[in-house]
């Protein structure tokens, strides 16, 4: 049977000069605690510490890249368990086959990195998957999965996790976060964050409705943009009470425009009333986000934007099984313009963060890089989503660092619903990270000690300035 052996020096640079300093630098890094103030893992999970059902909804039903991956190559999104309810033990046990099957299809992704780690590091299986392994390896995950040391609490501490964000609708009660914070034998950080995408969407069927629920949920009378408002503060002022640090924001553009009162009215009664058109639903929406951003500089909560992406691409997909299954697919963007009403307003205001993330790679060194080096308030989110893979990280650095240095990005933000890559996912980063420090040491740019404490700030310093974690 052929065998998994991932290298200890994979990712790093194949250069033997460079590669022994890379590994110097990997080394004092790879054990340092992971900050993880975005990400999509149910806080349900931590709160009530069950075991997990199957290694198939574990590591394979919840991570849309994989799922997207596969189904490109033939294989039907429920076969894979998605959007399936009662998916039978035979039928996460065929799942499993599918990917094992289709194991060839993750070779030179991210997604390769992150299944070998998984496998290895953390279930000590050492056989590579093939229809002929899938159901040895089945069995030993899932007998793995059976004992106290894999409970998603003993795990967050093998992981050595900082903090854990999740993400929540806006008008969710957190119990599961409040159940956390009044359990004494929970020692771990988990928090929620704001993402109030749907509310700002006016055009959409169900925005009134959504809006209706707010209104209960806040208390305030949202029959008018000025109760709309109020009640965004009261859930903003909730999240914050349940020990939310950020508002996370994604929308068709990164535009943030105040409207004059008496216009916003007007628009939005047209939206309450079902008759607003797609252009002034945009340009309700923007005034909408700068009366997020007006917030974020009030209440302090860290404003994340990621902008430009077309959601549920395919629109049969998305009716039989949802968002979030893999069909979503990046647009261009543009930042310069977009973003000029909100930080000339909030800027440089000294409780205003914003961290903006894109999937469009040429407005790192036009745009991004350039807003961090100069508003105090900016901090470039590094490559997630679609280029959170060792090249693009390292165009990234290239892209970026000689704008703004090493002290302007935000920290490796995993952005997983896949529970078990979040440790390969952040050891991913910290192998690219140390071969870019390595490439800067051996052009004699950076000694080895100011290459070792860049590499210790861009794990966990810049992560707690980006989202205030020091404060």
């Amino acid at each position: 049977m052929p065998r998994l052996q991932p290298h200890p020096d994979r990712i790093l640079p194949s250069d033997p000069s460079l590669r022994a300093i890379a590994r110097e630098i990997y080394q004092s890094v790879k054990d340092l605690p992971i900050v993880s103030p975005h990400g999509h893992v149910p806080g349900d999970w931590l709160a009530d510490d069950q075991p997990f059902a199957d290694p198939t909804s574990l590591l394979i039903t919840p991570d849309h890249y994989v799922n997207r991956l596969l189904h490109a190559n033939g294989v039907a999104l429920s076969q894979l368990g998605v959007g399936q309810a009662g998916f039978t033990p035979e039928q996460s046990r065929e799942a499993f086959g599918l990917l094992c099957r289709h194991w060839s299809v993750l070779r030179g992704t991210p997604m390769r990195f992150w299944f070998e780690s998984e496998l290895a590091d953390i279930f000590g299986i050492d056989l590579e998957p093939s229809p002929e392994t899938a159901d040895a390896i089945y069995d030993a995950i899932a007998a793995a999965l059976a004992t106290p040391e894999f409970r998603p609490r003993a795990l967050y501490h093998r992981f050595r996790i900082e903090l854990l964000a999740t993400t929540d609708d806006p008008c969710d009660d957190l119990a599961a976060h409040a159940r956390l914070a009044a359990d004494p034998s929970w020692t771990g950080k988990v928090v929620p964050t704001f993402r109030p995408d749907r509310y700002l969407e006016s055009a959409t069927p169900q925005w009134n409705d959504l809006v209706d629920r707010l209104g209960e949920a806040s208390g305030h009378d949202t029959g008018s943009y000025a109760g709309w408002v109020a009640a965004m503060e009261n859930r903003r002022g909730y999240f914050k009470q349940h020990g939310a640090i950020s508002a996370d924001h994604s929308h068709r553009d990164a535009r943030a425009e105040p409207l004059e009162p008496t216009e916003a009215e007007r628009l939005y009664a047209l939206a309450r009333a079902g008759r607003i058109t797609p252009d002034e639903a945009d340009t309700l929406r923007r005034a909408f986000m700068f009366e997020q951003a007006r917030m974020a500089a009030d209440d302090g909560l860290v404003m994340t934007l990621h902008p430009a992406v077309y959601r549920n691409h395919h629109t049969s997909t998305f009716e039989t099984y949802g968002a979030d299954v893999g069909c979503d697919i990046p647009m261009a963007v543009e930042f310069t313009n977009a973003l000029q009403p909100m930080l000339a307003a909030f800027g440089t205001s000294a409780n205003f963060q914003l961290v903006p993330f894109t999937i469009d790679e040429t407005v790192y060194s036009r745009e991004l890089a350039p807003l961090a080096g100069f508003y105090p308030s900016v901090f470039v989110g590094v490559p997630w989503w679609f280029i959170d893979a060792p090249e693009a990280m390292a165009r990234f650095r290239g892209a970026v660092t000689e704008t703004i240095g090493f002290t302007r990005t935000s920290g490796f933000i995993d952005d997983t619903r896949a529970y078990l890559s979040i440790p390969a996912r952040h050891d991913l980063s910290r192998r690219v990270d140390s071969g870019y420090l390595a490439k800067l040491v051996g052009d004699h740019r950076l000694s080895v000690d100011e290459a070792l404490e860049s590499a210790h700030e861009l794990v966990v310093g810049n992560p707690r300035r980006a989202f205030k974690l020091n404060a």
